[in-house]
């Protein structure tokens, strides 16, 4: 027998048992390279000893392992993994690209963004109505005080970030115009009794309000906190109804003044300065057209450095110009009500 076994192959080539056995053998025994096993079937037929039936038949029988040997022969060895882009570095902002609150960090400034000029000009406007208002009359008054009233409450809650907030608005805006109805119906004498017994049924009344509330503990605890600073800051505003008319005149001025000031482009310390020596000196000029005299740079100085801290607590670390147009305009005076009314009683 030859070494590929070809008689047994041209032997068996129409026996099905036969050629399942040479599939069974090794690859080493199993059928001769695909180039010669399909000349020497060439040469049977040539030779008359294939009919052409049995060539079809061996041409068929070869074709799957010279498909197996060119297959395996010539397969394209696994091209290499191409390596992962390197993430690309993120390209650095461009100065002018960062908002103001984050250029001031980055070149280590204060990120507060104060009101500005325009909201300055609007608390100077509604502190001369003030003014001009309590020279008419309580009514008068009214009128300016319920719009502080009503843009204290919106500003605070924009403030701390709760918009909207309808309803805490509305309790505030409340609470404030409960306080006024009390102040004129018990009178300037009785304002501390008004102005406290409303600021304490407010505080329960917001607090059974929050209890009732389905919202997550954290949630209600910060809507009671913004819901009660903000009715108590629209109800103390109305102490400027409580106050002497002439020092609401007065103190209505010196926060105009001060303001003004304070939006003037100064270094921060040098602009606290010239704020309060501009509402000493709106005092003074007020006081002189009224009872108060000399004693209005007092009440004028007390007005200023309370407007001062209101204007300072309605500064942002980001520029909201819906938080500087209301709590900018509305916080200044709002705070300065206490000593107005205080100082008012004091000096007059």
């Amino acid at each position: 027998m030859r070494r590929y076994g070809l008689p047994r192959a041209a032997r068996s080539r129409c026996s099905r048992r036969s050629q399942e056995d040479d599939t069974s053998m090794s690859n080493n025994q199993q059928y001769p390279h695909s180039y010669e096993y399909d000349q020497y079937a060439q040469n049977q037929y040539a030779q008359g000893q294939y009919t052409q039936e049995q060539y079809a038949h061996e041409q068929q029988a070869a074709v799957p392992q010279q498909q197996w040997t060119y297959e395996y022969a010539h397969e394209p060895a696994p091209a290499p993994a191409a390596p992962a882009p390197a993430p690309a570095a993120e390209a650095p902002q461009a100065p002018q690209a960062l908002a103001p609150n984050q250029r001031a960090r980055a070149e280590g400034r204060s990120p507060i963004i104060e009101p500005g000029f325009q909201p300055a000009v609007l608390t100077a406007v509604l502190g001369l109505l003030l003014a001009g208002g309590a020279a008419v009359g309580s009514y008068g008054l009214l009128v300016p005080l319920l719009l502080l009233q009503a843009v204290t409450a919106a500003g605070w809650f924009r403030l701390n970030g709760m918009w909207p907030a309808r309803q805490g608005i509305a309790l505030a805006f409340l609470g404030g115009v409960v306080a006024d109805i009390a102040l004129l119906v018990a009178g300037r004498d009785n304002g501390p009794a008004a102005i406290l017994g409303t600021l304490g049924v407010w505080v329960l009344l917001t607090l059974v309000l929050q209890l009732r509330s389905h919202a997550d503990p954290d949630e209600r605890m910060y809507g009671l906190m913004a819901t009660v600073v903000s009715a108590a800051l629209a109800i103390v505003a109305a102490g400027h109804l409580a106050a002497p008319a002439d020092a609401v005149t007065v103190g209505g001025a010196a926060v105009a003044i001060a303001v003004l000031a304070r939006a003037l482009p100064l270094p921060t310390v040098a602009s606290v300065v010239v704020a309060l020596l501009a509402a000493a000196g709106a005092g003074i000029a007020a006081g002189g057209v009224t009872d108060l005299g000399s004693g209005g740079a007092f009440l004028g100085l007390g007005a200023g450095a309370c407007a001062l801290i209101g204007h300072r607590v309605a500064s942002y670390d980001y520029p909201s110009r819906f938080v500087h147009m209301t709590a900018g305009v509305a916080l200044p005076l709002a705070a300065a009500a206490p000593a107005v009314w205080l100082l008012g009683r004091a000096l007059g």
